[in-house]
């Protein structure tokens, strides 16, 4: 089989590494790719959004099948345009996309059928957001979400109306995401411990994979900027198998099923992510395909086929594959360019690597590399996401760690409180 697998981060090499136990593959191409997936696959320079393009390749190389894991390739319908031609693929189409490329669309999904979420309200106009925020019934903090997509980038907690006021103006007015805050929800903040937990699922059946906790802000502590993900653990150790049982029967299925009713299952992976309050968990957002660096520990732990579960989800037959795990633990700590998630250098060399882009110890997955003349360099804001497995969550972080320590380049920083919870 010929496999092309759309993206270039983490998560798509983390993708690409799980389809390689596959013996029926004999081909993986990745588009774009990056450094250090170029020592797992073929790379190919078509943008990820270049729909016409991806599409051309797959058919002029008979590719047999299409993993599309970014956000804005899926929004912008490439799922459909492979579908319209005949070529199997995994991901969501268009329609069913929404459920992340806009937060006014799975906050109004969630209020119609009662998926437990935080109290929203919706605005269309920069003055009518500002003029909500002046109302003594608003208590701070409150979030400020911008409708569509905005790098994992356009959430923000504001702790006053002035924080409040600008957020509004940042999104709405100086158009910071440009037409994806056109228009924005204000919510509730929750409190409590956050769980990521990706499901596959066939627009019927619901297969959740292992929980894991995502690190967001840039410093220990959980403190500074927002970024995509600094680092991740599996199993996240919060997730309970009482609050398993009990998002599958009040989040998952219901919005599987929510989905359908709506006119557009949702088919590939899908992303919850929870807060478990003191009221019990609710949703805080969706995405419409695998997390990055969630995947990169998920991932990790995975005994079954990738591929295998991916032709099933495809097929609408997710019901007859049973999912194993491995009984271990996985952390994945990234490492980032100094600045990031603001700004930062790039084309820094990288030291520490062996010829494939590893190290001795630990899974590295490459996020922004590039490779030439037989040297790794940065090229991206989060750069490697090197990966410990091990029986417990404290050997799986010194692997992780001892890792990190012996990569280096100019301005390297990472987190140094992944796993702490």
């Amino acid at each position: 089989m010929k496999i092309l697998v759309v993206g270039s981060g983490g998560r798509e090499h983390a993708i690409i590494k799980s389809l390689k136990n596959n013996s029926n593959i004999k081909k993986i191409y990745a588009a774009p790719g990056n450094g250090g997936i170029s020592h797992d696959a073929e790379c190919v320079p078509i943008k990820a959004v270049d729909i016409n393009s991806m599409t051309i390749f797959a058919k002029e190389n008979a590719i047999d099948y299409v993993i599309v894991a970014p956000d804005d390739p899926l929004a912008l319908g490439m799922v459909d345009a492979l579908e319209e031609k005949e070529i199997r693929c995994f991901g969501p189409n268009k329609a069913a996309a929404r459920i992340e490329s806009s937060k006014i669309f799975a906050k109004d999904l969630m209020q119609k059928y009662n998926i437990p979420t935080a109290s929203y309200k919706t605005f269309y106009a920069a003055d009518e957001a500002s003029e909500y925020i002046k109302s003594d019934n608003v208590e701070f903090p409150i979030v400020i979400k911008a409708d569509g997509l905005a790098l994992g980038k356009g959430v923000v907690i504001a702790n006053n109306r002035v924080e409040a006021h600008q957020t509004i103006m940042d999104f709405m007015l100086d158009k910071k995401f440009g037409d994806s805050g056109k228009s924005i929800v204000i919510e509730e903040f929750l409190t409590g411990p956050e769980v990521s937990v990706l499901a596959f699922t066939d627009g019927k059946t619901v297969k959740p994979m292992i929980s894991s906790m995502d690190h967001k802000r840039i410093f220990d502590g959980n403190t500074g900027l927002n970024t995509g993900g600094m680092g991740a653990i599996a199993p996240n150790p919060h997730y309970t198998a009482d609050i398993a049982a009990f998002c599958e029967k009040t989040i998952f299925l219901p919005t599987i099923a929510a989905m359908q009713k709506e006119g557009c299952p949702f088919k590939g992976c899908l992303y919850f992510g929870l807060m478990l309050t003191p009221q019990g968990p609710k949703v805080i957002e969706y995405n419409c395909r695998f997390g990055d660096p969630e995947t990169q520990v998920v991932l990790s732990l995975l005994e079954t086929d990738l591929l295998e579960i991916m032709q099933a989800v495809t097929d609408e037959k997710l019901d007859s594959i049973d999912i194993s795990w491995k009984n271990d633990n996985a952390a994945c700590v990234i490492i980032a360019s100094g600045g990031y998630p603001l700004n930062y250098d790039t084309n820094l060399e990288i030291t520490g690597l062996n010829k494939d882009g590893g190290i001795s110890g630990c899974i590295v997955y490459h996020s922004g590399t590039s490779y030439k003349d037989g040297a790794f360099y940065t090229a991206g804001g989060r750069v490697l996401g090197v990966t410990g497995i091990a029986s417990t969550l404290k050997n799986a972080l010194e692997n992780a760690y001892n890792g990190v320590k012996n990569i280096n380049f100019d301005k390297k920083h990472c987190r140094t409180d992944i796993g702490s919870y």
